[in-house]
């Protein structure tokens, strides 16, 4: 079906007004961590391999406790490091110790990538814009996933240092030529990762375009907040700002329904561990093979996680109306990540903030359409402090 466009996308008194909101919420929803902060934000690059001839970089920024490694390879972050309740700093993010562990990866996990052109799936690959009818690359058969066969998480992207007089950041832009993966219109992005000295990293995305086009960006982070390698992160204790959800078929495209939580084990309304309900004989769950679905956000606070063991506790922000929970169902113990540990299934999830899969397929759905004149925009805010 034809979708429309979406005033949301425009800069203008709304977007100022949420970007105020979530500055607002982001010093007063919960405890603000003291600075940890010791002497100047740091930013330091190094050569990371190539990939078809280009260079590839990796950046390190380091505020306070919080050190983050970015690769211009994908965007990806591919660790971040943060102290637990007595200190000790490790890694809480899922990747790989070299370049070649991400070009190698055969089931695509996308770990810390960013995603583009559209996040999540489409069905059948297809989409309706103005009368015309789009096919994209049905990567994740029987559906488009994650922008296609060579997504925005495995294009190299231009880097310029960002310092700040509290901060440190990496500003990453990529042009997506029209009819790149099958997407209409030349896209112009720019993603922009600040390292601020609340413990917090602020990922800004901003795109314009020439022709118009769908859009849904987002961060594909898996976390263990006990630390990379470490094992299940069932026993994490999940909270997710929201009362309704999304609920999919069997290929795990929404059905266009918008379902209650209420009742059933999508209920994340209060901390709940991840574990308690994974394996329960819920539809749902069975299509998933645990939970791999987009809740319907009630505000910019979105979601916290917190792992009891550690003390290490994530809290996220976002302008955006969608988050999906994956909790790492399809690691299979085939990959082996930065501290030389498999991957089994439950050893990382993601908090993908983003639009609600399959929107161009759903007109009840807030719209991805971006049109010439008008400035995707939108931010997301992962704060660590202690539990």
């Amino acid at each position: 079906m034809a979708v429309s466009g979406n005033r949301r996308h425009s800069r203008g008194p709304l977007f100022a007004a949420m970007t105020v909101l979530l500055t607002i919420i982001t010093v007063g929803l919960v405890g603000v961590p003291t600075s940890q902060a010791k002497g100047k934000p740091t930013i330091t690059r190094e050569a990371f391999g190539s990939v078809g001839g280009r260079g590839v970089d990796r950046y390190t920024l380091t505020n306070g406790d919080l050190r983050v490694r970015i690769l211009t390879y994908g965007g990806i972050l591919q660790t971040v490091e943060t102290p637990d309740r007595h200190g000790r700093r490790a890694n809480v993010t899922l990747g790989f110790k070299d370049l070649q562990g991400y070009l190698d990866s055969k089931n695509a996990p996308y770990f810390g990538a960013l995603i583009g052109r559209y996040g999540n799936r489409i069905a059948g690959g297809r989409f309706v814009l103005d009368g015309t009818t789009y096919q994209l690359a049905t990567n994740n058969a029987p559906n488009h996933l994650h922008g296609g066969n060579v997504g925005f998480d495995k294009r190299v992207w231009d880097a310029t240092a960002v310092t700040g007089r509290d901060s440190v950041g990496l500003r990453l832009t990529y042009v997506s030529p029209d009819g790149e993966e099958g997407y209409p219109g030349t896209l112009r992005t720019t993603v922009t990762y600040t390292v601020t000295s609340d413990q917090e990293i602020r990922i800004d995305y901003h795109a314009t375009t020439n022709r118009p086009t769908i859009v849904n960006l987002t961060n594909h982070a898996y976390w263990n907040l006990g630390g990379e390698g470490t094992g299940t992160i069932e026993d994490h204790r999940l909270q997710i700002n929201a009362g309704r959800y999304t609920p999919v078929d069997a290929t795990l495209i929404p059905t266009g329904a918008i379902a209650a939580v209420a009742g059933t084990p999508m209920d994340f309304t209060r901390p709940t561990p991840i574990g308690a309900r994974i394996r329960s004989d819920f539809q749902q769950l069975v299509y998933g093979r645990g939970y791999d679905h987009n809740w319907v956000l009630k505000g910019r606070f979105a979601a916290q996680a917190t792992d009891p063991a550690s003390g290490r506790r994530l809290t996220i922000y976002t302008t955006e109306p969608g988050l999906q929970f994956y909790a790492g169902n399809f690691l299979d113990g085939t990959l082996y990540g930065t501290s030389g540990h498999a991957y089994r299934q439950g050893d990382g999830f993601a908090l993908e903030t983003q639009h609600y899969p399959d929107s161009p397929n759903h007109a009840n759905f807030p719209s991805t359409v971006l049109r010439p004149g008008q400035v995707y925009a939108t931010t997301t805010i992962y704060r660590f402090s202690e539990a």
